[in-house]
């Protein structure tokens, strides 16, 4: 079995943590370098993520996600935001691919256009988008924890508009997830078991 095979099949959503463990700067930077290896559209990378690890971060961020405990007790919660108008920042996003010669110039002026048709006029795609590149992040980022010994937990329980005040998050920001992660106490479920592949599966 891969180590990445290992990872999905012993993953769990951990509700309870060490409240004395920490990460530190780095080890923060790396989680967040390996959940931005996800795919997006156009690879346009429409991502935003706020690590909340200090006390006072905590405390604000606490009732906004109603209360619930492993928000302070967990070495970092991160907010993960899909970012609208893809549209603009794709350029930008797309510039290194360029320039390394990864996209030639008709490529890169074909995606820069496509995505401008595609996205500009339609507000309900760009939200679209950016809750997709969120959730690819947000689950590559859980995966990451595993496979550096961190628990971790996808959040949908918290007020976006509390955490877009408390956070100061901008028009663009769409607050899709908070994901905790730290280490794992020892009173947790075991992993809970999952429906038939036959159950979900069809072929066409």
């Amino acid at each position: 079995m891969t180590h990445v095979i290992e990872a999905i099949t012993s993953r769990t959503s951990v509700n309870n943590y060490d409240p004395t463990h920490q990460l530190s700067d780095a080890e923060i930077g790396e989680l967040i370098a390996l959940a931005t290896q996800a795919p997006s559209a156009f690879n346009g990378q429409n991502w935003k993520f706020i690590a909340v690890r200090s006390p006072e971060a905590k405390a604000r961020l606490h009732p906004a996600a109603y209360g619930q405990q492993k928000v302070l007790d967990a070495a970092v919660t991160f907010i993960v935001c899909g970012k609208l108008g893809i549209q603009e920042t794709l350029p930008a996003a797309l510039a290194s691919a360029k320039s390394v010669g990864i996209l030639d110039h008709a490529t890169y002026e074909g995606w820069v256009g496509a995505a401008s048709n595609m996205y500009g006029p339609n507000p309900a795609l760009q939200r679209d988008e950016a809750v997709r590149s969120a959730s690819l992040a947000a689950m590559t980022l859980m995966l990451a924890a595993k496979g550096l010994d961190l628990g971790s937990c996808p959040m949908i329980g918290f007020d976006a508009g509390a955490v877009t005040e408390a956070f100061n998050l901008e028009a663009s920001d769409v607050p899709v997830m908070l994901v905790t992660v730290g280490r794992a106490a020892a009173d947790n479920w075991p992993k809970k078991p999952r429906l038939a592949v036959a159950d979900v599966l069809s072929f066409a």
